[in-house]
């Protein structure tokens, strides 16, 4: 009996919007694992990023992975856009027995319209100054991510979807 989804991706891919739809449509706990972390610190994301640097929060993100992968409960986990890459964290969404792994894939073009308007929220793309780096550095980005994004049992393109059909695809397939 499946218990766990992990829902993977980039930035703006739509993780935590299709996790909340998803978490309310089939009666699974929701998880947004950025937020969890926020509140198991007591800081936000960027201020994590600031007061120590990415090494210290990929250590800490990968524990707390493996803390709520643990729960013992029907629950939606939405990974952060770097979650998959780092530490054995790939090891740990695969490696529960009653889990699938769900990788919304989407477009640099489609990504960088979804990010336009949140890039100083978002600690890794708030140095970028223009549409053009922000095309750059996702392309780049994506490029050396997809390798742990396509590791996914199971891959959806977003692109031309409305949250409610992401649903819909995800739910058909834990029928």
């Amino acid at each position: 009996m499946l218990n766990t989804i992990f829902l993977i991706g980039y930035m703006g891919a739509g993780k935590s919007v299709i996790g909340k739809s998803l978490s309310k449509n089939n009666g699974f706990n929701f998880y947004d694992l950025d937020k969890y972390i926020e509140e198991k610190e007591g800081k936000k994301i960027s201020e994590i990023f600031s007061d120590n640097n990415e090494i210290y929060f990929r250590k800490i993100e990968n524990n707390y992975l493996k803390e709520i992968s643990q729960i013992k409960e029907n629950k939606i986990i939405s990974t952060g856009g770097g979650t998959p890459c780092f530490q054995n964290n790939f090891e740990i969404i695969d490696g529960l027995p009653s889990s699938i792994s769900v990788y919304l894939k989407a477009t640099v073009d489609t990504l960088a319209d979804r990010l336009k308007d949140s890039i100083e929220k978002r600690p890794l793309i708030s140095h970028l100054q223009n549409p053009v780096e922000l095309k750059e550095f996702i392309k780049k980005h994506l490029f050396e991510r997809s390798f742990y994004y396509e590791k996914s049992k199971v891959k959806i393109k977003t692109d031309d979807l409305d949250v409610n059909a992401v649903v819909k695809l995800i739910n058909q397939l834990l029928t």
